[in-house]
């Protein structure tokens, strides 16, 4: 089983495919988008649920992949409000018009905040010029408003939500972001991680992002690992299945512990540890993202180490 998951994880950037894209990973669940941007479909008998709802670029290509599996999803599921969890939102919502969105709780809050909101919209914007870059056309120019979330249904730590058959069990998922929750689908084991575990870097392992607490992002990976998952959905880098989700999830907290440590053994001021890191990181899949962001990411990682 493993392997047919993971035949299909991206590997190098440079000649990435979507022929993978929909697809069917268990009864009732499907990983959409492309290799940069994962989306999982979870269909119960009497509805379903997309949880990520990805950047605009890729809004298009989602809703063909829904249409070729002949589903309208009824819940849109924020993971968390970064800009790669959020802007695709808009198109999505545009389309599926009767879809209620579900956020965690804090998301409202954050976004709030009219600092939030620049930057969302300029990183989507860079976000689809390297989709483009890559041979992922966007669909659709990049948004020039925040996504609408104010009538959002909130999830709470162990909310639960029927679909029919297939149950989405919500839970808060600590320090990488605010509003950050993981869904866990009981009845085929599956956990859909999103960021929570960080970011898989093709041939590098896992780059930490524990951007709002160390101790609280090491506890969240504690907890998915805790559930013993046989599937393991993240929003980047492929999905993976049985010992290689219970691997990845050990290598994830490792790479976190090691780079905490890294951090806190550096005597440089700060800034000078950020911006090594930047020099070491931003490259490859990185460049998804503007170096602003990565960055600002950097300096997050250093100052949750420090604390």
């Amino acid at each position: 089983m493993a392997d047919s998951f993971n035949a299909y994880t991206t590997t190098s950037p440079e000649a990435p495919t979507d022929a993978s894209f929909p697809r069917q990973l268990a009864e009732g669940l499907w990983v959409l988008g492309n290799p940069y941007f994962h989306l999982f479909l979870v269909k119960g008998e009497q509805a379903a649920a997309l949880v990520e709802v990805g950047v605009s670029a890729i809004v298009d290509d989602v809703i063909r992949q829904l249409d070729e599996l002949r589903v309208e999803p009824h819940f849109l599921i924020v993971t968390h409000p970064h800009p790669d969890h959020l802007t695709g939102l808009a198109g999505l919502r545009e389309r599926y018009r009767d879809a209620l969105v579900v956020v965690g709780e804090g998301t409202l809050e954050f976004l709030a905040h009219p600092s939030a909101w620049e930057s969302i919209i300029a990183e989507d914007k860079v976000m689809g010029q390297f989709l483009a870059s890559r041979g992922f056309r966007p669909g659709r120019p990049p948004i020039e408003e925040l996504p609408h979330v104010g009538d959002a249904l909130v999830a709470a730590d162990h909310d639960e939500m029927d679909l029919g058959g297939r149950t989405l069990r919500f839970l808060e998922a600590k320090g990488h972001a605010p509003g950050n929750i993981t869904v866990y689908v009981p009845e085929i084991e599956a956990v859909l991680a999103s960021d929570s575990m960080g970011f898989s870097f093709p041939q590098r392992g896992f780059y930490p992002i524990f951007f709002t607490s160390f101790s609280g992002y090491v506890a969240t990976i504690d907890r998915l690992a805790a559930l013993r998952p046989r599937i393991l959905g993240t929003a980047h880098q492929g999905p993976r299945s049985d010992a290689e989700a219970i691997r990845a999830l050990e290598e994830a907290r490792k790479h976190a512990v090691a780079m905490r440590d890294r951090i806190r053994a550096d005597n440089r001021d700060p800034d000078t540890i950020a911006q090594a890191l930047f020099d070491e990181w931003y490259s490859d899949v990185f460049l998804l993202y503007s170096p602003e962001n990565i960055l600002g990411c950097c300096r997050l990682l250093v100052k949750r180490s420090k604390e």
